[in-house]
């Protein structure tokens, strides 16, 4: 499958740049996307869209960033995209839901209950239900599946399309999860939010402070945080050439994945 790398999101959180790394995927029956990044909507209003954080991440909230345009720049047409997988709720992963209102969304089961059900009140003030208004389908995936590169309970997305898979990696959030592509030469793996920075899976260079206080901060469950970066710690070790492993907010992968560089794991 043919893939697109879109920065849907430049953010400056303090005195660092971020982008919000999204995967356009050309299956055989559409247009699939991997997050959204922000929207159109987040632009427009985004008080009420995006909430207090956005006086942290400050985005840049560009039209031309957003995924509708950089479909409609590639030739396609927004109703060309069916589907969309995300990581999870935050507002910069599916701020622009509403710019493809026809697509199906999917994510984990447990996501949607801690964004749409919240069991608690964290919960109840992290996610933003104006992302949702416009009444999109959404498609719940349970954590029964199977083993994929290491990974248990993994879900590939046959009904979508073969060759993309989901990947429960609860602890950003309560039903976060990671989600790998099969484009072709090599599987890409966009681990979310479940690292910000390459130094936390053993890459080279230290983790910033903002960036460690940041997921810190934003952890649902901090002691899966740490465990999901050693397993993908382990992964990246492996090196295997035919895997790229990159977080969503990561501007040094995305340079180089969107460059058609070969990342492996950083």
């Amino acid at each position: 499958m043919k893939v697109h790398h879109l920065n849907c999101g430049s953010m400056r959180a303090f005195h660092l740049p971020l982008v919000c790394h999204v995967l356009l995927v050309e299956a055989n029956n559409g247009l699939v996307l991997i997050d959204t990044g922000y929207g159109l909507g987040d632009i427009a209003d985004p008080k009420g869209r995006i909430g207090p954080v956005r006086h942290i991440v400050r985005p840049v909230l560009d039209p031309a960033e957003t995924a509708a345009r950089q479909v409609e720049r590639l030739g396609f047409r927004r109703d060309d995209v069916r589907h969309i997988v995300v990581t999870h709720f935050d507002p910069d992963h599916i701020g622009g839901l509403s710019d493809f209102p026809h697509a199906a969304v999917h994510t984990t089961a447990d996501e949607v209950l801690g964004a749409q059900n919240p069991p608690t009140r964290r919960e109840r003030s992290r996610f933003r239900p104006a992302q949702w208004g416009h009444g999109p389908r959404i498609i719940e995936h349970g954590a029964a599946g199977e083993p994929w590169r290491g990974f248990a309970g993994v879900k590939p997305l046959d009904e979508i399309a073969p060759g993309i898979v989901l990947i429960p990696l609860p602890g950003h959030t309560r039903g976060h999860a990671a989600v790998a592509v099969d484009a072709g030469d090599r599987w890409l793996l966009h681990a979310g939010d479940t690292f910000y920075h390459p130094g936390s899976i053993g890459g080279a260079g230290g983790t910033p402070f903002v960036l460690r206080a940041l997921e810190t901060l934003a952890a649902f469950d901090r002691e899966r945080v740490r465990e999901n970066h050693a397993r993908l710690a382990a992964v990246r070790a492996r090196a295997e050439p035919d895997l790229a492993l990159f977080a969503a907010h990561d501007p040094g992968a995305f340079a180089i994945l969107s460059s058609g560089g070969q990342e492996r794991g950083q």
